[in-house]
């Protein structure tokens, strides 16, 4: 059978991640990036796209227990078997040139045979590398790409089926070792590593990191969890944080929802500034500023609904036929066409990071406040134009109720800017008219007083779950009718057994896609904050109880949740939904209990 999504793990260096499934083998690796091509690529297609297995000889199945260790992103699986019992390491630590993946087999218990079955396949599962043996190493090239194997030197491997094999015993309190290592084919070899050495360090390092997390409130492993999470979705290079470090995990098992998540979103951006600022992380918060100042300079009509993670712009969509696809799910795709598209709400995301920014005393950069004038002034002339909206629709245009109230967003956070801050300068008296006319139109056009909720679009008999940030933005206060309304409708309408979905299931029209997707799991986050903002802590923390319970057994989240089948769906893991949990935890308990 195939693996479930939740089967994974991840172990990361901050630079790409790896994705390790129950039964030991590594099924998701790019190198050097993220957004590289990958060598193991079996999560998208089977055995012969790449993986990397290390498992007890004859076992087929998963492991006994897996767990990172606490504070960490090493990752411990261990085995039981007649003869004894193993446990694998597995890290990616923080390179200073090449990156490494290391993985230590240690004898627990017994007498244990062990096998280690690689397969690397370079440009996503389609190019069968040359291998050769080379100063004790397995060295495998195909074009640009070069990955060295280095294992103990009593460790013999040879080639089968295309693969490089491997066979020992470990006892109790000995130690295999194997790191593999990839470089640019035309350069020399790398600087080895000494994989224990490196195991320390990272132990070391990830604990220093999370014992500065300054939330001690109710799920604070959850809570540090995903920061860890977070931190392993960034590009340290840059500081972008990328959606995810999966292309293509279906939204509907079988379905045509999957898209390439690899890239940096500036919808998430206020949002995960919040979550790194509240906890602590000022540095990370002010490497995310920074990217995101890089990245939407220039031509506000520019602006774009993500970048890659140095900001690139040109994020070209195509199809990958060769691979069958997570659980038969096709097409699997690389890069997002929805990087062209124009969702207005990117501006408010925008204005309202700045905002937080300033207010949270980051050091200030040269010409931000003349970029978000002349964003500003961009948006005024152009709000009225319909567009795709948060969810990146391929339906076609509309007029989206979430992109107006973000309008409203960058007008109000302009304005505010000048009320606060005397020796800027911009045209305050045309940006408050902007705002009160963005805001007479959305309670006009977008609100459906026979039914009392705010819709998806205008003229709709529509809901989406992003009007549950109506109140969060302050578009409108929590105890008003209006958003009390839409807080009781959207739940009821897009309830899926407790959880919420986007929008209408299956709704073509609007999307222009078949099929339907489960629930998601940033949209429930979402209604706790609402719930609780609305005086209805209770529910919010009982809605709130359940979602902390859907990570998987390593605390992690995807995109989306089925709660028919019990499956995670989507990219995976999802910044979108640890960036949820971490607010809406702050959100209910940070009063009481943050250190």
């Amino acid at each position: 059978m195939h693996p479930r999504i939740e089967d994974y793990a991840i172990v990361g260096d901050e630079q790409t991640a790896a994705l390790i499934g129950r039964d030991g083998s590594v099924d998701w690796l790019c190198l050097p990036r993220f957004d590289s091509g990958a060598c193991f690529a079996r999560l998208l297609g089977d055995e012969d796209n790449g993986h990397w297995r290390i498992a007890p000889e004859g076992v087929d199945g998963p492991c006994a227990r897996r767990a990172y260790r606490p504070g960490t992103l090493v990752l411990d699986t261990e085995w039981e078997t007649a003869e004894g019992a193993i446990r694998v390491t597995d890290l990616m630590p923080q390179r200073d040139r090449a990156p490494d993946l290391v993985r230590i087999v240690e004898g627990l218990r017994g007498e244990v045979t062990v096998r280690s079955t690689l397969r690397l396949r370079f440009d996503y599962g389609s190019i069968v590398p040359w291998v050769r043996r080379t100063d004790g190493h397995r060295v495998a090239v195909a074009g640009p790409d070069s990955v060295w194997l280095r294992s103990e030197p009593a460790v013999h491997t040879w080639g089968e089926n295309l693969s490089t094999c491997a066979e020992f015993t470990v006892s109790q309190g000995e130690k295999v070792a194997f790191v593999l290592t990839w470089h640019p084919s035309h350069e020399p070899r790398p600087p080895q590593i000494d994989p224990h050495r490196a195991l320390k360090a990272a132990v070391a390092d990830w604990r220093a990191w999370t014992a500065r997390c300054g939330y001690r409130g109710p799920h604070r492993d959850a809570v540090v969890r995903s920061l860890i999470t977070l931190k392993a979705l960034t590009y340290v290079p840059t500081g972008g944080i990328v959606a995810a470090t999966t292309t293509s995990l279906p939204e509907e098992l079988g379905g045509v929802r999957n898209w390439d998540y690899r890239y940096c979103w500036l919808r998430d951006s206020t949002l995960t500034l919040g979550a790194l600022l509240a906890c602590g992380y000022h540095e990370e918060a002010a490497a995310w500023r920074d990217w995101l100042l890089r990245a939407v300079a220039g031509d506000p009509a520019d602006l774009r609904i993500m970048y890659g993670l140095a900001g690139e712009r040109r994020l070209s969509e195509m199809e990958l036929p060769w691979l069958s696809g997570f659980a038969g799910s096709t097409p699997v795709r690389i890069g997002n066409g929805a990087a062209d598209q124009l969702q207005l709400d990117v501006y408010g995301e925008v204005m309202d990071s700045l905002a937080l920014a300033r207010r949270s005393g980051l050091a200030p950069k040269p010409d931000i406040w003349a970029l978000q004038r002349t964003l500003v002034d961009w948006l005024r002339a152009h709000w009225r134009q319909p567009d795709e909206g948060l969810w990146e629709v391929r339906g076609g245009r509309r007029q989206f109720v979430h992109s107006k109230v973000m309008v409203w967003v960058a007008a109000d956070r302009a304005v505010r800017a000048l009320e606060e801050n005397p020796e800027l300068d911009g045209d305050l008296d045309g940006w408050r008219a902007m705002r009160e006319e963005v805001h007479r139109e959305v309670c006009e056009k977008g609100y459906d007083a026979e039914r009392g909720t705010f819709t998806q679009y205008y003229g709709s008999r529509d809901l989406d779950a992003s009007l549950l940030l109506i109140p969060r933005v302050g578009f409108l206060p929590p105890d008003d009718p209006r958003v009390t309304g839409t807080i009781d409708a959207v739940r009821e309408e897009l309830d899926h057994q407790g959880l919420l979905r986007r929008y209408g299931n299956g709704d073509s029209a609007v999307d222009g896609l078949p099929g339907g997707e489960g629930a998601f799991l940033v949209c429930s986050f979402w209604l706790a904050d609402a719930l609780h903002t609305a005086g209805r802590t209770a529910e919010a923390r009982e809605l709130f109880e359940r979602l902390v319970g859907l990570v998987n057994d390593v605390g992690l989240l995807s995109e989306e949740y089925d709660p028919v089948t019990g499956r995670h769906l989507g990219n995976f893991p999802q910044a979108f939904s640890h960036i949820g949990l971490v607010n809406t935890a702050l959100a209910l308990f940070g009063d009481e209990e943050a250190g």
